[in-house]
């Protein structure tokens, strides 16, 4: 165990966690709701630093990061554990496991140092705290981050967004990118489906965008709950007014999973209609995902209409870029190349 970052003592020997937005006020011999922190007498102790689950090589657009570094691997970490109770959560088995297992935790021990020597030796211009939530297991990532900044290797961030303005500020140094997920545009769904809030997340997008942390936005579409045009069309709204029409959106296909297996997968024409309400709001790259192979995976040039990277699945076929310019007609493409 590791004394937690960004905590506060109260009395009766209870604290409150500052980490995440739930600000959880947790009695002694108590965990958080994220079920990886715990108090012990006052002190609130991480149970997951070091205990990765997870360790892999891969492609930055798997994130999905589509304007970051195009093409280059990424070395993904997790620990167990998560701030939300995501009803389709697709990593359950390792973001669950706590509050499914009656507290488990379980993980192979691995130090900052390792995770940046293995990022190193396989190539990697990135880590990406991932598959989990990153929020979660902070301190590592924290660590993490600042050793691979110090040798040149950029630190991107998959996330639920839920991080408090204190946490995000403190890693901000180190974190060039994220990949946000804005689930839906109504707090009841958030509540319901999530067991969260939306005000906070479009909180950390906007303070994100402030710190010039390079954002790409992802929102699953789930039949029959976040799918109605004019929810999708304020949350395409929301994107091009406060974070940017340079914003990447990606528009995420849903499968049943988990505990919410009662709807079908996403109708393609659904998603087709999400794109347009992307483009309509003025953003200039849409894409839809968990699609292969559908031409909404390429960029295309938003000034004449070039496809300036051809994808197929999570690999890139061609990039059609120079100096980060298109070819064609020599606008600039928003994002951060090589």
């Amino acid at each position: 165990m590791m004394e937690a970052y960004l905590y506060e003592r109260l009395e009766d020997n209870k604290v409150r966690c500052n980490l995440c937005s739930h600000r959880c006020v947790i009695k002694d011999g108590r965990r958080g709701i994220c079920n990886v922190r715990e108090n012990d007498g006052g002190i609130l102790n991480t149970l997951v630093y070091g205990k990765l689950i997870a360790q892999h090589i891969d492609p930055i657009e798997k994130k999905p990061l589509f304007h970051f570094l195009p093409g280059t691997p990424s070395y993904s970490i997790a620990t167990v554990g998560c701030n939300f109770r995501c009803r389709f959560c697709q990593n359950a088995d390792i973001a669950q496991m706590p509050s499914d297992r009656e507290g488990t935790i379980l993980g192979t021990r691995c130090t900052p140092g390792d995770v940046v020597d293995a990022a190193q030796g396989g190539g990697c211009r990135s880590i990406a705290y991932t598959y989990t939530e990153p929020t979660v297991f902070f301190e590592f990532a924290y660590q993490t981050a600042k050793l691979a900044h110090d040798r040149g290797i950029c630190n991107v961030f998959v996330t639920n967004g839920y991080m408090t303005s204190e946490a995000l500020e403190m890693i901000e140094p180190y974190l060039d990118a994220a990949n946000v997920d804005l689930k839906a545009f109504t707090d009841d769904y958030y509540k319901k489906v999530c067991g969260a809030g939306l005000k906070h997340v479009q909180a950390t997008l906007k303070l994100m965008k402030s710190l010039d942390i390079f954002i790409e936005v992802t929102t699953l579409i789930v039949p029959g709950l976040n799918d109605d045009p004019s929810e999708l069309n304020d949350l395409a709204a929301f994107i091009a007014r406060d974070l940017g029409p340079e914003t990447p959106w990606h528009i995420s296909r849903f499968h049943p999973t988990y505990k919410l297996t009662d709807r079908p997968s996403t109708p393609i024409q659904t998603l087709t209609t999400a794109r347009e309400i992307g483009i309509n709001a003025g953003l200039r790259y849409v894409y839809t995902g968990n699609v292969p192979g559908n031409a909404a995976e390429n960029t295309f040039c938003y000034s004449c209409g070039e496809t300036v990277i051809e994808r197929w699945g999570f690999q890139v076929e061609n990039l059609r870029l120079k100096n980060g310019k298109c070819t064609q007609c020599g606008v600039e493409i928003d994002g951060v190349w090589e």
